[in-house]
């Protein structure tokens, strides 16, 4: 049993714990943190967004030196070293993973290695090398999501794999298949595409990217295509066998129809994720979840048992880093008795591919769906002067707002480094803009950002490049 009384014990130290932690502390709380894995940073940081988009990086200047550069003028001849492209990924992670310990330390927040386990509503069980009893006033769940599986495919990390094992394959496999286009899927299917492997993705629903604009969806599915990948659609992966050599998916048509045996070298497993509750004492403590297996949190993030919150992917919505970060701060916030909220119709999403995707706010088939009067504003990215010098115009810019009131609603980009571009939408949304604002405001030439605001100039009909 520890001594110390904490304010505040948070289990899990990913993106949204280690953030929820810090704010505490930086409010005077006195905080705790314990977390099971041997680094901080949560799946994000270790198996999950970071490593990820150092691959993606990487995987992107080999294909851009061995596809690219000579048309700049620059002739190289390209070799593939995947141990060093690997050992680069680890670094980035471990270097990231002490920044993390040293914003503890820095801010004085209790770090402990170990499973945490609610003893109840005040008390917080530690088992491994740390063991011990944390006393404390408030409890925060952030332990984060798993990867979710399919009925009949047993995941060995070996042919069959999930995102963790796609991120530390020890060769290139001649052929890759990806059951699931959403980002995960396509992300890590791109990195793998572009060093080497025949790619296919296998998606039950009709197209890719789920939830994304109609419009990134079908161009998306074009540049990609282009790009190599091969999409198998409206198709039900039924079982897997998996040989040393080789894995044998069964899959057949989603709506009726024969069903086929698709062969490839490497299967990688990309339905989504749930959320992670397994050993941490829900059920003794109380605490309500849903069928799915979700936290039950009301509007200030509290289950239904007094002092114990919970944030981030183990409570819904959107499974995004960003989002458990901004939750956390709003719940270190409310125990520090000040306010704490989060805008969830301006928390932006990204897909790391190349172009990149980037959306904030509604859709048009969701304004369409709930009978909101809108305008549209589009610009393509090839007549952007600064995508043309880059020799990178795939995309384009689109801005939704409102009929009446010219507040912008919504924005969804196709185009190289979409996921900063996005910002300006977000900010301009967050205070209430509207796409007249955006368009009044002078960019600098020759820039990506002058898509934007040609296509907040295109909402009122006066676009000057296009």
């Amino acid at each position: 049993m520890s001594d110390t009384r904490y304010d505040l014990v948070v289990i899990g130290g990913g993106p949204g714990g280690y953030v929820a932690a810090i704010r505490a502390a930086q409010l005077g709380l006195k905080v705790a943190c314990v977390e099971k894995r041997g680094a901080l940073g949560g799946t994000c940081l270790n198996v999950g967004c970071i490593p990820s988009k150092a691959l993606l990086q990487s995987s992107h200047h080999f294909e851009a030196a061995s596809r690219h550069l000579a048309a700049h003028g620059v002739k190289v001849s390209p070799k593939l070293d995947l141990d060093a492209m690997m050992a680069r990924k680890d670094k980035v992670v471990l270097d990231l993973t002490k920044g993390i310990e040293f914003l503890f330390k820095k801010n004085k927040v209790d770090h402990f290695r170990g499973t945490g386990r609610i003893g109840s509503n005040v008390t917080v069980d530690i088992e491994g090398d740390e063991a011990a009893t944390l006393n404390t006033e408030n409890i925060l769940i952030a332990t984060g999501s798993d990867v979710a599986t399919l009925p009949g495919i047993e995941i060995d990390e070996d042919r069959i794999v999930s995102s963790t094992g796609a991120l530390c394959l020890p060769r290139v496999p001649k052929s890759l298949t990806v059951i699931g286009a959403g980002v995960i899927g396509l992300e890590l299917g791109s990195v793998w595409r572009r060093l080497g492997a025949e790619v296919t993705v296998v998606e039950f629903l009709d197209d890719i990217l789920p939830g994304m604009d109609g419009e990134v969806r079908k161009t998306m599915r074009r540049v990609l295509g282009k790009q190599g990948l091969a999409f198998r659609l409206s198709t039900r992966v039924t079982a897997a066998k998996a040989t040393k050599t080789q894995v044998a998916l069964s899959a057949e048509p989603r709506d009726g129809g024969a069903a086929e045996t698709l062969r490839s070298e490497v299967v990688l497993v990309a339905v989504g994720r749930r959320p992670y509750t397994e050993g941490l004492g829900l059920q003794s403590a109380g605490v309500e979840m849903d069928a799915k297996g979700f936290v039950k949190v009301d509007t200030e993030f509290q289950t239904n048992v007094p002092g114990i919150f919970a944030i981030g992917d183990v409570i819904g919505g959107p499974m995004l880093a960003h989002k458990a970060e901004e939750e956390g701060v709003a719940v270190a916030e409310l125990v520090a008795g000040k306010a704490g909220h989060v805008a969830y119709g301006t928390i932006p999403g990204v897909v790391y591919t190349h172009p990149e995707v980037a959306a904030v706010g509604r859709t048009e088939e969701d304004l369409k769906e709930s009978g909101v009067e809108y305008k549209v504003g589009r610009f393509p990215m090839t007549a952007n002067a600064r995508a043309r010098c880059n020799a990178d115009a795939d995309g384009f810019v689109k801005m939704l707002a409102d009929a009446r009131t010219d507040r912008l609603l919504g924005c969804h980009i196709v185009a190289p480094q979409a996921g900063d571009l996005i910002q300006e939408a977000v900010l301009c949304m967050e205070f209430g803009g509207s796409a007249e604002d955006l368009a009044r405001t002078c960019h600098a030439h020759p820039g990506l950002c002058e898509a934007l605001k040609e296509a907040a100039l295109d909402v009122g009909g006066r676009a000057i490049h296009v």
